[in-house]
């Protein structure tokens, strides 16, 4: 593992990606292409709430891993910044979530506009609110994948064949695997823990979460080599390697939906299990639990009514199960054999900070 006295110098870093995407990203240059305004500013909400840019980060730092120019895959790593906006404004509208970073959801903001600048009732205000999200992500979709993916041949020149893999990769491959991911999802929160195993919640984390992360490394890795092929075998340990952190990273996120401050995490604490979500460490706290106590999870979990007090009885009951214990565990196994993958690649800065970037992933408080 790497040593936490690293993770200052990682952590910025991270600000200098962050810098070089809003660079990137400059809001004016978009003012007459994202039309009406309700989607100009929808479309940079999230960005401007802020976020790590994790994606980004590792994107270009397996870029610069392999001996390439990380400047080159910045239209790359501005584009799964983009992508993920997209799967929250979209995700947000499924969960029906009003809070994200300490700020509105897209649907919510804009709910809440319709009320108050255009005088609705609340019925088509929320209607409202809902198809701007919608429509945003429609649009950050197409930017990234149409517009921002091409900007690595018609802007930097790198090989055509690059920008189209990485266009089918993006487009296709980490769409669907990312819809099979959030369907899961739903479905999961309408089945009873009891027909559920871990195998098939990590299938969900890895599909949701862990797809879009492995196209990170994926396209850092083939840029920097210049290739299109992704079976090579270094583009594929760093693909792999994005992969497992990524799981890992979602285990993380799911264990601090219960355990974080809440001013910290930008959303409020035990929000999955009123939502009903499925984690790990909610299916080995149920798995462990006796039946009174699983009927008190089961009368909570997905209940939208249930009170802090309620919520608070159930993170208790999985903290005291051990289930974050237990979760906590699996994602540090899981980054210690993503670190594994790491050997095939040459010692260097960009190197050591893929290998920060596991470990922050583990250590992380939001």
């Amino acid at each position: 593992m790497v040593s936490n006295k690293m993770l200052p110098d990682f952590e910025q870093e991270l600000l200098n990606v962050s810098s070089q995407i809003d660079e990137y990203l400059d809001k004016s240059k978009f003012k007459d292409v994202f039309c009406p305004e309700e989607i100009l500013h929808s479309s940079f909400h999230y960005l401007e709430l802020g976020g790590k840019r994790l994606r980004p980060a590792v994107t270009l730092f397996s870029c610069g891993a392999v001996g390439g120019d990380p400047s080159k895959a910045l239209p790359a790593a501005a584009a799964v910044e983009i992508w993920h906006n997209f799967t929250l404004a979209h995700d947000d509208i499924i969960d029906q979530d009003e809070k994200r970073r300490n700020g509105e959801t897209v649907h919510a903001r804009w709910n809440r506009e319709a009320k108050e600048n255009y005088g609705w009732n609340d019925v088509i205000s929320n209607r409202f609110g809902n198809t701007v999200g919608i429509l945003t992500g429609d649009v950050q979709q197409g930017w990234a994948v149409a517009n921002l993916i091409p900007d690595l041949y018609y802007s930097l020149g790198i090989d055509p064949k690059i920008a189209l893999k990485l266009t089918y990769q993006l487009g296709f491959v980490t769409l669907t695997h990312l819809v099979e991911g959030e369907t899961l999802d739903v479905l999961y929160s309408k089945t009873s823990l009891a027909n559920l195993n871990e195998n098939m919640i990590q299938r969900m984390m890895a599909k949701k979460t862990g797809a879009l992360f492995q196209f990170c490394g994926l396209a850092g890795a083939m840029i920097g080599l210049n290739t299109d092929d992704e079976k090579n075998h270094i583009v594929s340990s760093l693909s792999n390697f994005a992969f497992m952190c990524g799981t890992a990273f979602q285990i993380q996120d799911d264990i601090l939906g219960i355990t974080a401050n809440e001013e910290k995490l930008g959303k409020p604490v035990g929000s999955d299990i009123i939502r009903g979500n499925r984690t790990i460490p909610l299916l080995r706290s149920f798995s462990k639990a006796n039946d009174s106590q699983k009927q008190l999870i089961q009368n909570i979990l997905g209940n939208r009514s249930a009170s802090r007090t309620e919520v608070k009885d159930v993170i208790n009951l999985i903290q005291d199960l051990g289930g974050v214990d237990y979760a906590k565990d699996i994602a540090t196994s899981q980054i210690k054999t993503a670190l594994n993958l790491l050997n095939s690649v040459p010692d260097s800065k960009f190197k050591k900070l893929l290998s920060s970037w596991a470990e922050f992933m583990l250590h992380r408080s939001l």
